[in-house]
């Protein structure tokens, strides 16, 4: 099976990738995207973590259609969503790639 040798590798191993997943989390807390749609009309600024900094509107929307105006303000939230799940599980798989007996697709953290 296992000599002390190789649980006191794997032990170490274990201690290093929860030290890097944790430093991965810390800066995706901090990392922003940015989602916008209309052509750039209304852009949603957010941490890889979903706290929105900033939203701008374009003036020039203002005067028109509050429901259109309310269609772009989601869709630039959902692409900022989406572009935030895309660099976190970027920046978590380079972490989590071959390391030995994860099952395929495992995510990080559980």
């Amino acid at each position: 099976m296992f000599n002390k040798g190789q649980i006191a590798g794997l032990m170490k191993q274990a201690q290093a990738m929860q030290d890097n997943l944790k430093k991965a989390q810390d800066e995706l807390a901090t990392m922003e995207v940015e989602g916008e749609s209309g052509a750039g009309l209304v852009k949603v600024v957010m941490t890889c973590k979903h706290d929105v900094k900033r939203i701008t509107i374009d003036p020039s929307l203002l005067a028109e259609d509050k429901d259109m105006l309310e269609d772009l303000v989601a869709a630039a939230f959902n692409a900022a969503v989406r572009k935030a799940e895309e660099t976190s599980s970027e920046k978590m798989g380079k972490i989590t790639a071959g390391m030995p007996g994860l099952p395929g697709g495992m995510k990080f953290p559980f």
